[in-house]
C-alpha cells in the first residue's frame, strides 16, 4: 500500500516545518500562487480504471505489458490552499510534468513535459493552461528540442527557457549548444536571446529591469553576462576566472542582490554574494564549507592549447600535474574523456565519484582532459612531441559519454597501458533498447539500427574487441538507467574470454551518477 506524501513549509516565524499532505502519487513539480497563500504541483499518476486493474489481476496474473505500462504514465495538477490544506484538482494532462510556473499577469499555469523514456524529442515540449477555461491546453513549443529551466520574466508576460538541441538532417546528426529563449504568453511569438554570445549558456536570472543575468561558457571558463534586453548585446561582467553557477537574484526597489557559487580548478567551491555587478570581483564569500580542500596540496594546472593539421582550428585541454611536478616532462599520462557529450572540461573544481581527474593526478598522474571535436589522436602526439607525456605510459579512461569513447578506443589502438572505462556501451544496438536515451542514438548514428545496421555494429566495441590488448578497468551503477550495467558485463565477459586483464565493479543501488555516500 502506498504512503501519503507531503510537501513541507519552513516557518521562519515559528521556526518549524510545516507539513501539507499532497496525496499518495509522486509529485513532479511545485509552484506557488498569487499572495503565496496556495500552491500549484502536479503528480505522475497512472491513469489505470478499476476495470483494467481487475483484467490485469485476473487475465494478466500482474505480468506488466510494457508499452501500455509506459504510455500510462499521466499527470494531474493540483491547486492547494495553504491554510486550510484543502487539494483542488485544476486539470488532468496526458504526459508527465517536470516544471510548473503560474504566471499572475495572465492568470495561467505554464508546464512543461518529459517522459521517463527519451524516445521521442516531440514529447518535450512547453504549455500553458489559462485558468480561467482550464478545458484549453495550448501548445507553446513544437521543435527538435529540450526545453527546461523555465522561469517568468519580470513582467510575468513572458516565459524564458534554455534548450538543448537535437536535430537530423538528411539523416545527419547536429546538435547546438544550450541557447536561451522566451516565449510571448499573450501572442506567442518565440524569440532567441543573446543570440550574439558565441559558447553555451549554461544558466540564467531574470534582472527586475527586464535584462538577464546569464551563465555562459566560453572556451575554459564560466563567465556572468549581463543583456539589458533582447535587441541588446551581451556584457562581460569582469570576475574570477573559473566557474559561476547555480546564480540566484533578490530585489526590491529596482536594485538586484545576487547570489552565485564559483570555483576554479584549485578554489573549492562556495557560495558568494554581491550588490552591486560592477563590484564582481569584490564578492563576500558566505560559505566556508570546503575549507577541507585548501590545506591539500592539489594538482596545478595549465590549458594546453593547438592547431589541428586538418583543419587548423584551436584544440583546448587541460593539464592536471602531480603536485610538486608542474610543468615537468617525461610523466605518466591518463587522457580523461569527459562525458555528456554536450560538456566540457572547465576551469572548475570537481570532486565527484565519477570525476577522476584531481585524484589521479594526486597519484602522480598528468592528466589531459580533451574538449573533443569528434577526432582522436591529437592530443597524445602534440605532448610527446613537446616532451611532456612518457609515450611508454599512456592511460585512458572516461565516464559515460568518456565511458563510449574509451571502449571504443581501445578496440582501435594498442598504444594506451591500461583503461578505465565508466558506464559506457559496448553494443550500441541492445544499448537503442535499454538505455532511456535511445533518441540519441538515432540521431547519432543518423536512424534506427534496422535502417542502418551497419553504422551500429561497425560503431560497436564489441564487435572489435579481438583486437584489444589494453588491461581495462569498469565501474557501472547496478541501476543505471541511462547506460545499463549490462552493457559494462558484456565489456568485461568480452576481454575475460579473451584473457585480457579485466576488472569490473558494480556499485549497488546507484544510478548514472553514482551519487550515493556509502
Amino acid at each position: 500500500m502506498e504512503s501519503d506524501k507531503h510537501i513541507y513549509l519552513y516557518s521562519i516565524k515559528f521556526d518549524k516545518l510545516l507539513p501539507i499532505l499532497t496525496g499518495t502519487e509522486t509529485l513532479t513539480a511545485i509552484t506557488e500562487s498569487e499572495g503565496d497563500s496556495s500552491l500549484y504541483f502536479a503528480m505522475l499518476t497512472s491513469q489505470i480504471s478499476k476495470k483494467e486493474n481487475f483484467s490485469n489481476e485476473i487475465d494478466w496474473k500482474y505480468v506488466i505489458q510494457y508499452r501500455e505500462h509506459q504510455s500510462k504514465e499521466r499527470s494531474s495538477i493540483y491547486r492547494i490552499d495553504i491554510n486550510r490544506k484543502h487539494r483542488m484538482l485544476v486539470k488532468k494532462v496526458s504526459f508527465q510534468i517536470s516544471e510548473l510556473l503560474f504566471s499572475p499577469a495572465e492568470q495561467m499555469l505554464i508546464l512543461a513535459s518529459t517522459l521517463q523514456l527519451y524516445e521521442y524529442i516531440e514529447n518535450f515540449e512547453i504549455y500553458s493552461i489559462h485558468l480561467h477555461n482550464v478545458t484549453l491546453l495550448s501548445k507553446l513549443t513544437n521543435n527538435e528540442q529540450i526545453e527546461y529551466d523555465l522561469q517568468l520574466s519580470c513582467d510575468g508576460k513572458q516565459v524564458l527557457y534554455q534548450t538543448r538541441s537535437f536535430s537530423s538532417s538528411n539523416g545527419k546528426f547536429r546538435v547546438t549548444q544550450s541557447r536561451l529563449y522566451s516565449v510571448d504568453l499573450t501572442h506567442g511569438q518565440i524569440e532567441r536571446l543573446a543570440k550574439d554570445f558565441e559558447g553555451s549558456i549554461t544558466g540564467y536570472v531574470t534582472r527586475s529591469d527586464g535584462g538577464i543575468y546569464i551563465l555562459g561558457q566560453l572556451g575554459t571558463n564560466v563567465q556572468i553576462y549581463t543583456q539589458r534586453s533582447s535587441s541588446k548585446y551581451s556584457i562581460l561582467n569582469r570576475g574570477w576566472k573559473g566557474t559561476y553557477e547555480l546564480i540566484s537574484l533578490s530585489s526590491m526597489n529596482s536594485h538586484d542582490w545576487l547570489a552565485f557559487v564559483h570555483s576554479s580548478f584549485r578554489q573549492p567551491k562556495e557560495v558568494y554574494f554581491v550588490d552591486n555587478i560592477n563590484e564582481l570581483r569584490m564578492a563576500k564569500m558566505i560559505t566556508n564549507e570546503n575549507q577541507l580542500f585548501t590545506r591539500r596540496n592539489l594538482p596545478e594546472t595549465k590549458v594546453y592549447q593547438w592547431i589541428n593539421n586538418e583543419d587548423h582550428r584551436m584544440i583546448e585541454r587541460i593539464l592536471y600535474y602531480p603536485p610538486g611536478k608542474f610543468e615537468l616532462q617525461n610523466l605518466p599520462v591518463l587522457v580523461f574523456i569527459h562525458g555528456g557529450p554536450y560538456s566540457a572540461s572547465i576551469n572548475r573544481f570537481q570532486a565527484s565519484t565519477n570525476y577522476w581527474a584531481s585524484l589521479a593526478a594526486s597519484e602522480g598522474w598528468l592528466v589531459l582532459e580533451p574538449n573533443y571535436r569528434g577526432s582522436t589522436g591529437y592530443g597524445d602526439k602534440f605532448l610527446s612531441e613537446d616532451g611532456i607525456a612518457n609515450p611508454d605510459n599512456l592511460a585512458i579512461g572516461g565516464y559515460s559519454c568518456g565511458g563510449f569513447l574509451t571502449n571504443w578506443l581501445i578496440t582501435q589502438t594498442t598504444r594506451f597501458n591500461a583503461a578505465l572505462s565508466g558506464a559506457g556501451s559496448t553494443d550500441h544496438i541492445s544499448a537503442w533498447k535499454t538505455m532511456d536515451l535511445s533518441v540519441h542514438l538515432n540521431y547519432l548514428f543518423g536512424g534506427f539500427p534496422w535502417e542502418v545496421p551497419y553504422t551500429y555494429q561497425n560503431e560497436s566495441p564489441i564487435y572489435h574487441l579481438d583486437k584489444v590488448r589494453t588491461p581495462t578497468h569498469i565501474i557501472t551503477g547496478e541501476n543505471d538507467r541511462r547506460v545499463p550495467a549490462d552493457q559494462s558485463c558484456m565489456l568485461e565477459r568480452g576481454l575475460y574470454y579473451r584473457g585480457i586483464p579485466i576488472k569490473l565493479l558494480v556499485f549497488p543501488n546507484e544510478g548514472h551518477s553514482l551519487n550515493k555516500n556509502p
